[in-house]
């Protein structure tokens, strides 16, 4: 391999082990990418990239040695986020408890409001978690910057981990609608997504 394709795998494959494991970000955008058959989960893909590759460079241009050194920020970030968290796993588990058929109608719905819901409940997920902080920008940021040749090579390669796996996610995952045609399987996938939301809260209070 030559000098910029080595640090730019190594770079995919770190973004990647970060990024795959489930999360806010992905169980929200996997049930949107289910759902959705309108320009809702564009957006939400986006949103999901833009804030990856936004951090990661931050990380890597020292704002890391910021975020550290301001406890106070990442308290209020952390007490917000977890309070966010716990509001939608409850939405979660209610909606598996009490189903109203809302998933299956909201499908062909692609209308501003509805577009405008999911851009801030996405924006809420990414900047209100501090473990995005954590993750992107202090430790992308701290192994990017250990690399002695090909940084920018590698910061490369961990942004395009996060285009090509919330891409995959959210565009790939309507290959599991006919499983959700039943009433049955979006109770569950809520059910999963409620336990998730509340447990990332809980390590988020509790900050572990």
């Amino acid at each position: 391999m030559s000098a910029t394709l080595v640090p730019a795998v190594l770079g995919l494959m770190t973004g990647l082990t970060l990024i795959v494991a489930i999360g806010a970000q992905n169980a929200y955008l996997l049930r949107l990418g289910i759902a959705e058959r309108s320009g809702v989960v564009a957006p939400a893909v986006v949103i999901c990239a833009v804030s990856d590759a936004v951090l990661i460079l931050a990380g890597v241009l020292g704002v890391g040695a910021v975020v550290q050194s301001a406890p106070v920020a990442l308290t209020v970030i952390r007490v917000l986020g977890s309070a966010f968290l716990f509001w939608y796993g409850l939405t979660a588990a209610r909606r598996a408890l009490r189903p109203s058929g809302e998933v299956l109608e909201v499908a062909e719905s692609g209308s501003p409001a509805r577009v405008g819901r999911v851009v801030v409940t996405m924006l809420a997920l990414t900047w209100l978690n501090p473990h995005v902080y954590l993750d992107t920008v202090i430790l992308l940021g701290s192994i990017a910057n250990g690399q002695s040749v090909g940084r920018w090579w590698w910061v490369a390669g961990a942004i395009l981990a996060s285009v090509l796996w919330f891409g995959a996610l959210g565009f790939g995952a309507r290959l599991l609608r006919p499983v959700f045609s039943r009433p049955m399987a979006w109770r569950i996938l809520d059910g999963i997504i409620a336990v998730v939301m509340v447990m990332i809260g809980v390590r988020i209070a509790l900050g572990v």
